[in-house]
């Protein structure tokens, strides 16, 4: 497998579309401008539907990939090493943020175990037959994975995203559950983006002190070691400091702008797989919204990599997915008032440049009469 083939398989949004989506936008009697942000996301939405007026999003899906990470036993989560199953549990259990929120907007929930660290038994079959590994490997001495295990995680990605846009999901928000998982991702971005460890260590979701953020920052240090020998192949990228969620996120996020679908990314851990994907497929971000700021460095970094402006700022910290789904109601209403609001009646338009054109021959008849009157008061 080369991620590199997925360039000549994703396209653009649709360029025309959305020039016609501007010009509606235009024709509406809510000034242009007067919706911010809200005006570009129904715009958006248009061209990745290929449809105007925008269509409401309608079978929007929350699909989070879970996986524990083996660099977690150094100590730099706020969580116990090999603890991901307890997150995958309370989310099944409607006990976690995203799955109260997914409850309350309606939106079906969706986990998929791509490397826990726990019996198979003690899950679903639904959630746990995709399974590539138990853990990852420690990355700061060893591959998260071996070559063979990072194509297997990123093929389950796109076998996800293909099931998803053919049982009609119109839009994914996208999200993690691990643990370590964003050590791993501080490192795929700063081997990205060409930084020291210190600049992209954040304190990750569950919160550590200082002297855990400095251990986290000593073993993103020496993965980095590690990755820079394989940048120019992402493959092996993902399965040197990566991990099997990580790849298998990765693997869905190019299917979903293979097959048009548009996603909400989440936090820095989803932020990291947008960005191998998108050295992998330049044009793979144009189907992608940043959800919310996390609070991660590295998130930010990666987001100005990929000219990606988050939709909200709240502070939320808690991962799993919860900020990019709080930004979904955002979502459709952009495409509720992109879809819903009138035009402007012929009529109005026609009074409207009447009205400019007579303003402007007033004025021109004004700066005649005074250029005359000085002429007048000259002689």
């Amino acid at each position: 497998m080369n991620l590199d083939d997925f360039s000549d398989l994703i396209e653009r949004p649709d360029g025309g579309v959305r020039r016609d989506a501007e010009e509606r936008r235009e024709r509406l009697t809510v000034p242009p401008g007067a919706l911010g942000r809200l005006d570009e996301l129904g715009e958006w939405l248009s061209a990745a539907q290929q449809s105007v007026p925008v269509k409401p999003v309608e079978q929007p899906r929350v699909v989070l990939f879970a996986g524990d990470h083996g660099v977690a036993e150094l100590g730099v989560s706020g969580r116990p090493a090999g603890s991901t199953y307890d997150l995958v549990r309370a989310a099944l259990d409607g006990a976690s943020p995203v799955s109260v929120l997914a409850r309350r907007f309606s939106v079906p929930l969706r986990i998929v175990d791509a490397g826990v660290d726990c019996d198979p038994e003690l899950l679903p079959e639904s959630v746990v037959r995709h399974r590539v590994r138990r853990g990852s490997g420690r990355i700061d001495i060893e591959d998260a994975l071996t070559a063979e295990e990072a194509e297997r995680a990123v093929r389950l990605g796109m076998a996800i995203a293909d099931e998803e846009a053919d049982s009609g999901t119109d839009l994914v928000v996208l999200g993690d559950l691990s643990v370590g998982g964003t050590t791993a991702a501080a490192t795929l971005i700063a081997a990205l983006c060409g930084t020291d460890a210190s600049v992209v260590t954040g304190r990750g979701g569950a919160g550590i002190d200082d002297l855990a953020w400095m251990r986290k920052c000593a073993a993103v240090r020496d993965a980095l070691r590690r990755a820079r020998p394989v940048l120019g192949d992402q493959l092996e990228l993902l399965a040197t400091v990566g991990g099997a969620d990580l790849a298998a996120m990765t693997g869905f996020l190019l299917q979903s702008a293979v097959r048009r679908m548009p996603v909400i990314l989440d936090g820095v851990v989803s932020a990291a797989c947008a960005l191998v994907a998108q050295r992998a497929a330049f044009r793979a971000p144009d189907w992608w919204l940043a959800g919310q700021v996390s609070g991660e460095p590295a998130q930010t970094k990666a987001l100005d990599r990929m000219a990606l402006t988050p939709l909200l700022d709240h502070g939320i910290t808690v991962g799993e997915g919860t900020g990019a789904l709080l930004s979904l109601p955002l979502v459709r209403a952009a495409a509720a008032l992109a879809a819903e609001l009138p035009e402007r009646a012929p009529d109005e338009e026609t009074d409207e440049e009447t009205d400019t054109d007579d303003a402007a021959e007033g004025a021109a008849d004004t700066g005649s009469g005074t250029e005359g009157d000085d002429v007048k008061s000259g002689v």
